[in-house]
């Protein structure tokens, strides 16, 4: 389906599913979605990024962390650019050129202590700054929790990801397995505390989802009024 088809069906779901007191009309759907990716997490995913943490020197996980974050630079800075974050976008190309060079290949994150940090934009934020609601709550088959705008602007991030620039199949799943494998690590102990917490590890993990999301809509309002404001 074309882009711009895709965009359109998002936006005509996202007014006519969702509402503010509903957000979560596909419940029945997204909780077995949810159940089934809680069944991969438990026989695959948690013991593989338990065994990474337990037998890779920190170091090393540091490093790989930040050598996948940096290969996403030029991502972020051409979503922040198409934001009209010009600066911001700017600043994530020179990241990416500090830290490929000087932190050798992005292994040490150099850019940040020069007054580079990092933004990690994504089309995803890109199409909120164009006033693109999130609409209903979705819970993909493993990459976990959405919504419709997230599931629009997915194709989208992957054609802008360095696994679509890479033409062997086995380096771009290698590259990916990583991603997953140390995200997945990164969240070992917040998901330890939900799994102690929680009396409904579902609502628990939508509420935290939605609750990021108007704070990140509030964010991108507030930069969208700054802007308006000193034309």
């Amino acid at each position: 389906m074309p882009l711009n088809k895709l965009l359109l069906a998002a936006c005509v779901l996202a007014s006519g599913c969702a509402t503010q007191f509903n957000p979560d009309p596909l419940e029945l759907l997204n909780r077995k979605t949810f159940a089934l990716n809680e069944g991969l997490d438990k026989a695959v995913l948690k013991p593989a990024a338990q065994a990474y943490k337990n037998h890779v020197p920190a170091p090393i996980r540091t490093g790989v962390s930040n050598v996948l974050s940096n290969l996403g630079e030029p991502w972020s800075g051409v979503n922040l650019i198409l934001q009209g974050r010009l600066k911001e976008g700017l600043s994530d190309f020179g990241r990416f050129g500090t830290n490929t060079t000087v932190g050798l290949l992005g292994v040490m994150d150099v850019a940040t202590g020069w007054g580079m940090p990092g933004h990690g934009e994504s089309f995803n934020g890109t199409l909120r700054t164009w006033g693109v609601g999130g609409g209903a709550y979705l819970v993909l088959p493993l990459l976990g929790p959405a919504d419709l705008r997230g599931l629009a602007a997915f194709p989208v991030d992957r054609m802008g990801s360095v696994q679509s620039q890479i033409d062997s199949s086995g380096a771009s799943a290698a590259l990916t397995a990583t991603e997953v494998l140390d995200k997945r690590t990164s969240l070992l102990e917040v998901t330890r505390m939900i799994d102690e917490l929680a009396l409904d590890k579902y609502v628990f993990v939508r509420d935290a989802y939605l609750q990021r999301r108007a704070a990140q809509k509030s964010d991108a309002d507030e930069r969208n009024d700054s802007h308006n404001g000193s034309r």
